[in-house]
């Protein structure tokens, strides 16, 4: 079913935006695992709405409630449930949107592939709101990774045009992946970071939105992670990656930048460095034949301007068989980018969470 991802550790989402409740249940978290629930507090609360200037005004806490699976401080090793409650609906602020589709949305692709019997409400479970379960599950594994010396970060690396730089090829500190999850909008330059945010509150005044690019990377994991071909590594991280809304392409290490490469430039040599295998260059993303070879796992997401904008665009009425036209009001993100790296950076965990404890009942089992 398309919302339940993983193979030894599993995550099941539901709700709809404007629907009473939110929320996930994860199978297969080990016995015995404690959480530090602030720091998963302060995760989601760096997804939330209303969060900053950069972001929807729409109020939404996400205040979760675990419903099971956790006793006595600890994990007990049956599915850990947790829900969110909706407090902040507008609802009426989508009563035309029943039968004019808006652009860019999921409203009459929804509404095709589930006979008009969707929840059409601020998108109803196609949401970016959905993301918050998602962000909470990934929170526990980057908690859960950490202990394994294992961190992730992400940045803006493009807004509209604007390019922050990169993170190293090799790897950076944790400090500094802490650093950037302390930022409304991080970023490594400040001076970009400032041109960003003009950007975005330009775009914003005149009723529009951008897009831009984030470039996540995954430090500390060991090599021998992940499979060929169907259960790639890269596979799953593009699976999941793709599983979050306005995510429209990705590309692992140089990416779209090996077809101007020559095979020697492409290569990442390797060397024995203190009696481990290491590669002199990171160009393929820490990744090959679809397994992790050790260095840092470096990949880059194009996300889409947010669709709902303030902007009259061309559409259709369903119900009357027109032509028309539409003004998206409510409460939308100028740009998506500030709320959605906390999501990929969870969402990247989960799956690093999965491949490790599938990866070891594997080799338990061999």
């Amino acid at each position: 079913m398309s919302d339940i991802f993983g193979r030894t550790l599993k995550v099941a989402i539901f709700g709809e935006s404007h629907g009473p409740a939110i929320g996930c249940v994860i199978d297969g978290l080990p016995a015995g695992l404690s959480f530090d629930w602030e720091e998963i507090r302060r995760e989601m609360a760096r997804r939330a709405p209303g969060s900053s200037n950069l972001a929807t005004p729409r109020k939404e806490k996400d205040a979760f409630e675990i419903l099971s699976g956790y006793f006595n401080d600890h994990t007990t090793g049956t599915a850990l449930a947790m829900e969110i409650r909706n407090t902040n609906q507008h609802s009426k602020d989508y009563s035309e949107l029943k039968v004019k589709m808006r652009p860019g949305h999921a409203d009459y692709t929804g509404h095709v592939k589930y006979g008009g019997f969707n929840d059409y409400r601020g998108g109803g479970h196609f949401s970016g709101r959905i993301t918050a379960p998602l962000t909470f599950a990934g929170a526990l594994a980057k908690q859960v990774l950490s202990g394994e010396g294992i961190y992730i970060g992400a940045h803006a690396a493009e807004i509209h045009g604007i390019k922050d730089r990169p993170f190293h090829p090799m790897g950076e500190r944790a400090e500094l992946f802490r650093k950037l999850s302390l930022s409304k909008l991080p970023v490594l330059d400040e001076e970009k970071g400032k041109e960003m945010e003009e950007a975005i509150l330009s775009a914003q005044k005149e009723g529009d939105s951008v897009g831009g690019i984030v470039e996540c990377q995954i430090c500390g994991l060991p090599a021998g992670l992940g499979d060929p071909f169907f259960d790639s590594l890269e596979s799953e991280l593009a699976h999941m990656m793709f599983s979050v809304p306005a995510v429209k392409g990705i590309e692992f290490g140089e990416g779209f930048g090996f077809a101007g490469f020559k095979g020697s430039e492409a290569n990442d040599e390797m060397i024995y460095d203190e009696g481990c295998v290491k590669t002199v260059t990171n160009h393929n993303g820490g990744i090959l034949g679809g397994i992790s070879g050790g260095s840092p796992v470096n990949f880059r997401l194009a996300v889409k301007p947010t669709a709902s904008i303030g902007k009259r665009q061309h559409t259709v009425d369903i119900s009357r068989g027109e032509n028309t036209d539409l003004s998206i009001g409510g409460r939308h993100d100028p740009c998506i980018i500030p709320r959605a790296i906390p999501v990929i950076e969870a969402a990247s965990a989960f799956v690093i969470l999965d491949s490790l404890l599938t990866d070891r009942s594997e080799t338990y089992g061999r």
